[in-house]
């Protein structure tokens, strides 16, 4: 095991011991990631060849500034009055989550020799244009879809595969959550056998 893979195994145990005693549940509720949206920044980040530690510390920056914004627009949502008492319960347990890919992924960028980043002071949202619970939703679930495309145009471009592996575990969590957004839509939550 690389010294890369190592540090970003004692970063990560203690997450995934707490996900599989929390059970299926988590899973639904991993769906912080869902307003991570369009990311194709997050597969075209790297400047350096794969392999390269900086270039894994850059991917892993953009998928950090990434699930910052994401937690920002969660609150927003949660701030909005527009969201039902259960549907509002969702929202903060996938910011929660959020907060969680946000921590391990700063924590891996320090221990890598990288300096994370930090939230921006403001982020643009549009929020004149969600009037509903339904428009809520529907922005969550079109950028959960762009957070799934950039997390997979990312998995191949770690040089780490321990990093690989973690990319795809969160590209996983998003697919969940995009389909569970879909769901609370009253869409078909799993409308194709690939995503792109």
């Amino acid at each position: 095991m690389s010294g890369q893979s190592k540090l970003l195994s004692e970063i990560l145990s203690p997450l995934s011991r707490r996900m599989a005693l929390k059970g299926s549940g988590a899973v639904l509720s991993a769906g912080a990631v869902a307003l991570l949206g369009g990311r194709d920044a997050l597969a075209a980040s790297t400047k350096g060849q794969p392999g390269d530690a900086g270039s894994d510390v850059r991917i892993l920056n953009t998928a950090l500034g990434a699930e910052l914004e994401a937690v920002a627009a969660y609150q927003v949502g949660a701030e909005s009055g527009l969201l039902s008492k259960d549907v509002l319960a969702l929202a903060l347990a996938f910011q929660g989550h959020h907060k969680e890919h946000a921590e391990a992924l700063a924590a891996t960028v320090r221990k890598l020799g990288g300096q994370a980043l930090e939230p921006k002071a403001k982020y643009s949202f549009p929020v004149d244009k969600l009037k509903n619970q339904a428009d809520v939703l529907r922005f969550a679930a079109g950028l959960e879809k762009g957070a799934i495309s950039a997390y997979l145009g990312a998995v191949s471009l770690f040089g780490d595969k321990a990093l690989a592996q973690v990319a795809a575990s969160i590209l996983g969590d998003e697919a969940m959550h995009w389909a569970v957004l879909r769901q609370a839509l009253g869409e078909a939550p799993v409308p194709t056998a690939f995503m792109s």
